[in-house]
C-alpha cells in the first residue's frame, strides 16, 4: 500500500515541477537597465515582458507574471502609479520558464523537466 502512495506522489511531483512557471520579475526598468529577480506565476498567469515609452523618449520596461486575459494588450499607465503623467505599455507574454528574460539568455525548464522525469522513474522503479 505504501508503495502505491509513493509512486501516486512521484508522478505528482512530475506533473507539479511542470506546472510552476517561473518568471523573471522588474517592478520597474529605464532604457537597458531592469533589475530581475526570479518569482513563481499563480495558476492562470504567463510571463510577460512589458515596453512603455513616457513623455516620448524614455523607455520603460517591466517584467513579470500576468493573468491570461491581460496579455498581449497595450495600456494606459499612470508613472509614478499615484500621478497623472501617462503612458502606453504593450505587455507581451510567453508561456515557457524563464522566457521573458533579456536576449542571450537560455532557459532551464527541460532540464527540470528532465531532472523530475529521471526521479519519479527511479522512485516507481525503486517501489515496484
Amino acid at each position: 500500500m505504501n508503495k502505491i502512495f509513493l509512486g501516486i506522489f512521484a508522478v505528482a511531483l512530475y506533473f507539479a515541477v511542470g506546472q510552476a512557471l517561473q518568471c523573471y520579475e522588474c517592478k520597474v526598468g529605464f532604457w537597458n537597465l531592469c533589475f530581475t529577480t526570479k518569482n513563481m506565476c499563480d495558476a492562470g498567469e504567463r510571463c510577460y515582458s512589458g515596453v512603455g515609452s513616457a513623455a516620448g523618449f524614455m523607455d520603460i520596461k517591466k517584467k513579470g507574471c500576468l493573468e491570461v486575459a491581460k496579455c498581449n494588450k497595450t495600456e494606459q499607465v499612470n508613472f509614478p502609479s499615484n500621478s497623472s503623467t501617462l503612458y502606453q505599455m504593450t505587455k507581451t507574454c510567453c508561456s515557457t520558464d524563464l522566457c521573458n528574460s533579456a536576449p542571450g539568455h537560455f532557459h532551464m525548464s527541460a532540464v527540470s523537466m528532465a531532472f523530475a522525469t529521471i526521479s519519479s522513474v527511479f522512485v516507481v522503479k525503486f517501489l515496484v
